[in-house]
């Protein structure tokens, strides 16, 4: 069993900032790749950035330059400072990893419940 929770969202006016933190917790026996994806309203889901436990990054196209992601791989933990927020940043933002679990060795990919960044304009 792995769990992952999120912390950080909320309420923050445009030209702002917010970071969100995600702690993996279980059987865990290493990470391969953490990450944030967004979804706002009638819209699909999309990657807002991602690292490897290696530090290699990956990053949408429109938060590129005003989005951070980092992980502390020692707390299996993952940040996202978010930088300059405009209100279409407006969204459920969903943690996401993927890892091998102790014991069987198996691949997994988890999901966070979700957390609400909302940017006023």
């Amino acid at each position: 069993q792995v769990q992952l929770v999120e912390s950080g969202g909320g309420l923050v006016q445009a030209g702002g900032s917010l970071r969100l933190s995600c702690a993996a917790s279980g059987s865990i026996l290493s990470i391969n790749t953490m990450g944030w994806y967004r979804q706002s309203q009638g819209k699909q889901r999309e990657l807002v950035a991602l690292i490897t436990s290696g530090g290699s990054t990956n990053y949408g196209g429109s938060v590129k330059g005003r989005f951070t992601i980092s992980m502390d791989n020692a707390k299996n933990t993952v940040y996202l400072q978010m930088n300059s927020l405009k209100p279409e940043d407006t969204a459920v933002y969903y943690c996401n990893a993927a890892v091998v679990v102790s014991g069987s060795r198996r691949y997994l990919e988890v999901w966070g419940q979700g957390t609400l960044v909302t940017v006023s304009s």
